[in-house]
């Protein structure tokens, strides 16, 4: 039974005090003398998913990474919810990295609990608020386990709880999934889709996969090798559908996937 989750209200009122949209204007970006980014432009509006894809050191976590303030651009700006400074940025998204990074002494509920303890909250109150979406998140009953008694896709939906529970209306995600099995993977695919559904947020996903951008974002940018630029920009053909098999199998699915691909290819010479 695929989980359901808090209203937003249940987990914080931040994302209604202050919008998700996303504004990148002719950022670039470099390391010394290599050029990692060269004159992104990309507009998000809240609420609504956008991927990242392209081959890999094109630039695609550094964008993540300069999106939530973690560092400044070189050229261009950068806006969120209409501030382009690097600490309101950071205020105002979530970051999940590719690992997990759960706390091993930890138990499953205190790490999904640790954004909000950081902000301040005791830790029953933190507890209790964790607490309240462990059922809706499929993780009912795993509350005192610590991760390492965890499957992978468990320890995913404790991360992506964590994240989300921050209250943050962005929602940077970089490569999520790309740890686990292809089983995993593609059910962990399926219920972040029923997430995004039930509770949206402005999300930004960084995969490596072009079917799963496809699936559970809005548009997908394709970005060249390094210095990475935008060549395509595509539109979901079936966006976030319950039945993720269908999805991908369908003839505009794959069209579209042939389209990414094709860009792929041409962006990567």
């Amino acid at each position: 039974m695929k989980p359901q989750i808090a209203e937003p209200d249940q987990i914080s009122s931040a994302r209604e005090q202050s919008g998700g949209e996303l504004s990148l204007r002719g950022v670039s970006h470099s390391y010394g003398e290599l050029v990692s980014l060269d004159r992104i432009d990309l507009e998000v509006s809240a609420g609504r998913v956008v991927g990242l894809v392209g081959p890999s050191g094109c630039g695609k976590s550094t964008l993540l990474e300069l999106i939530c303030g973690l560092r400044e651009p070189s050229g261009g700006a950068i806006s969120v919810a209409g501030s382009s400074d690097a600490r309101e940025r950071l205020a105002r998204c979530a970051y999940m990295p590719q690992r997990d990074l759960l706390l091993p002494w930890y138990s499953a509920i205190d790490n999904a609990a640790l954004a909000l303890r950081n902000q301040g909250m005791r830790r029953e109150a933190a507890r209790t608020a964790a607490r309240d979406l462990f059922e809706r998140f499929g993780l009912g009953g795993f509350e005192t386990s610590r991760p390492a008694e965890l499957s992978g896709g468990m320890r995913q939906r404790v991360a992506f709880l964590r994240t989300l529970i921050a209250g943050k209306p962005v929602l940077a995600l970089d490569e999520p999934f790309a740890a686990l099995d292809a089983i995993t993977r593609a059910e962990m695919q399926e219920w972040l889709a029923t997430a995004l559904r039930t509770d949206p947020r402005t999300v930004v996903l960084v995969t490596h996969d072009v079917e799963e951008a496809l699936y559970l974002c809005d548009r997908v940018a394709v970005l060249s090798s390094r210095p990475g630029r935008i060549v395509a920009e595509l539109g979901a053909a079936a966006r976030r559908a319950e039945d993720r098999d269908a999805a991908v199998t369908d003839p505009a699915f794959v069209a579209a996937r042939e389209e990414a691909l094709r860009a792929l290819r041409e962006g990567s010479r």
